[in-house]
């Protein structure tokens, strides 16, 4: 399958839902470019290859996480190919027993459904509930790949003006774990 590449946010934005133009918007307001390529929903990692090569990167895996009492709630941006080890991020962040976070707490405080799990939500996490685990690998590629809050367009954005502008903006602090 063949992708069209855009530079910026759709125009018009009908048929979008909102949260993908409050993104497309909030980016747009802190000055950050990015590439954009619409699809259908992709549910893998494996189905976003065509998209990778297509924005030139490789998407990251995007992990929402909780402790065993649900107190603590972590964003854990990885590349895609890695394996998850649960035992090797619990040790360095001393939470035992992560699992994966309930659907309800994904839409309560990112405003995003499985599927769509991206740093983006972070935007809508004002309470900051939420902390941001950033893979090395990650956070030392030019460019992070991932979904505008929905899992019908993915985005390419330079990873320093997500650690730079885009963060800051939130509130949202991270830390580089080893994966």
């Amino acid at each position: 399958m063949t992708y069209e590449v855009y530079t910026g946010g759709p125009e018009p934005a009908e048929g979008r839902q909102e949260r993908e133009i409050r993104t497309y918007q909030l980016l747009s307001q802190l000055d950050i470019e990015f590439q954009r390529v619409d699809h259908e929903a992709v549910p893998t990692m494996e189905a976003c290859r065509g998209i990778d090569k297509a924005l030139g990167i490789s998407m990251c895996k995007n992990l929402f996480l909780t402790n065993a009492q649900k107190t603590n709630f972590y964003l854990l941006l990885m590349p895609g190919e890695k394996k998850f080890k649960t035992k090797d991020l619990s040790r360095q962040i001393q939470s035992a027993r992560l699992s994966f976070a309930g659907e309800e707490f994904l839409k309560e405080f990112l405003d995003i459904m499985p599927g769509a799990v991206s740093v983006m939500g972070l935007m809508n996490d004002r309470e900051h509930r939420v902390q941001l685990l950033i893979d090395r690998e990650v956070a030392e590629e030019t460019y992070l790949g991932c979904h505008p809050c929905v899992n019908t367009s993915s985005i390419r954005v330079a990873t320093r003006d997500i650690l730079e502008k885009f963060l800051p903006y939130t509130g949202h602090e991270y830390r580089v774990v080893d994966l």
